[in-house]
């Protein structure tokens, strides 16, 4: 293991889940939790879970995303902010 990759897999995946959580468009929330997802997803690469990685990667960063996509563009909004 590199610690010096695992370090920056880490702040940037804690960079995206602030800014998601910080955010205040939905659609931007949402492509900032895939991207946690995908950083996530390397980490557990790095660091050897290859198994846990690919979960993440097929449910985290795919499916999840795609579907909280989906539930965004149904959605309408009620504010004009």
């Amino acid at each position: 293991m590199i610690w010096q990759l695992d370090l920056a897999l880490l702040a940037l995946a804690v960079i995206a889940a602030l800014a998601a959580l910080e955010v205040k468009d939905l659609f931007s929330a949402v492509v900032l939790s895939g991207a946690f997802s995908f950083f996530m997803c390397l980490l557990w690469t790095e660091m050897g879970a290859v198994d846990v990685a690919f979960t993440e990667a097929t449910v985290g960063a795919g499916v999840s995303t795609a579907f909280f996509i989906a539930a965004v563009y149904k959605t309408t909004r009620r504010t004009k902010d």
